[in-house]
């Protein structure tokens, strides 16, 4: 009898297991629960580095015993990793000297993330003066059995994990524990001084979730999660001629014009091509990149509001408007740009 119960919890945990490494990794776009260990777990080590930005070099296990350790998974043209930067970056500018490490660990979405000077190009842009590290094969992403963006874990001077937190928010409570930590630190290294206890303001965008009424949306024929409006659908590596129906769906994507159906992506072929997205939200975005001249021409609501040249691999804010329902148009010139994701704020 004993057997055939620990069987069947073996069973279970197996499958478990499997379920757990076919979910898909997700942006998240939602504020997650803290996740608070009391004793805490093992930091591991930084695995299958790429490249480094800011540092020569940056081990984990260097650190402990020295200071306490944010890391912080993100990708750079993810709008949720990039709403927590102002916070991360204040905190290490207010805490590096009292004993806080930050790493960023770049774990890409897209192939066009995994080089070296688009991330370093937005490590400039974003104020990141903190070292990161290109975790290009999530060796690292996986080692911190890690599942989202962006997602930061506290490791406490002793090596420990103590805190962690998925997603946007939880910014005071992150705050309040770095400081408890940098206190522990302290009293077991013997060294006089003190951690500020205020939680400091920082200017950042605040979005109300529960006023979205879209999802992210992802083109590409892997990536798509189905919100895709054209009859001719996302055939593998194909190039397909798209045409606009007379109606369009809520939060599906149409295309107009000849485009090529990449993994995680499509490219539009013709010298021309359309987007029309039907969506309810405040803010759009799209990550999207374009050959030198690739410009695109905004219209919400049968109103041009703006042109924007898209002549780099990145996260582009195409509308800032009010929360609600509305209908994005963009018009497109020039062949070779690429459309991946739609994200709302």
């Amino acid at each position: 009898m004993n057997k055939t119960i620990w069987l069947v919890v073996l069973i279970a945990l197996v499958i478990g297991a499997i379920v757990y490494l076919q979910e898909p990794a997700q942006e998240v776009e939602r504020v997650s629960p803290v996740v608070q260990k009391k004793n805490g777990i093992p930091a591991p080590e930084l695995a299958g580095i790429a490249g480094y930005i800011n540092t020569d070099g940056i081990k984990i296990s260097d650190l402990i015993g020295k200071k306490v350790v944010l890391v912080d998974i993100w990708t750079y043209s993810c709008i949720n990793c990039q709403r927590t930067l102002p916070y991360i970056t204040m905190w290490y500018d207010k805490y590096k000297d009292k004993g806080l490490e930050i790493i960023g660990v770049h774990s890409p979405e897209f192939e066009f993330e995994k080089k070296y000077d688009n991330v370093k190009r937005a490590t400039e842009k974003w104020g990141i003066k903190y070292p990161v590290v290109l975790d290009n094969d999530h060796a690292t992403w996986n080692a911190f059995m890690n599942r989202y963006w962006p997602r930061k874990y506290l490791i406490d001077i002793d090596g420990y994990i103590v805190w962690d937190h998925i997603g946007e928010g939880g910014y005071e409570e992150a705050e309040k524990k770095i400081q408890e930590l940098l206190e522990e630190r302290m009293t077991k290294l013997g060294e006089k001084g003190e951690i500020p206890t205020e939680v400091s303001e920082v200017e950042a965008p605040k979005v109300n979730f529960r006023m979205i009424g879209t999802p992210e949306l992802y083109l590409g024929y892997e990536f798509t999660r189905g919100n895709f409006g054209n009859k001719e659908g996302l055939p593998s590596g194909k190039e397909v001629k798209y045409s606009l129906p007379e109606r369009f769906s809520a939060n599906d994507v149409y295309l107009e014009g000849t485009w090529f159906v990449d993994k995680d992506h499509v490219r539009l072929v013709s010298d021309t091509g359309k987007v029309v997205l039907k969506y309810d939200a405040k803010n759009v975005n799209i990550v999207a990149s374009g050959d030198p001249g690739s410009e695109i021409t905004v219209n919400v609501d049968d109103q041009v509001i703006g042109t924007q040249k898209i002549d780099a691999d990145d996260l582009y804010t195409l509308v800032d408007a009010d929360y609600g329902q509305h209908t994005l148009t963009f018009d497109i010139k020039g062949p070779g740009f690429k459309l991946y994701t739609f994200t709302f704020g």
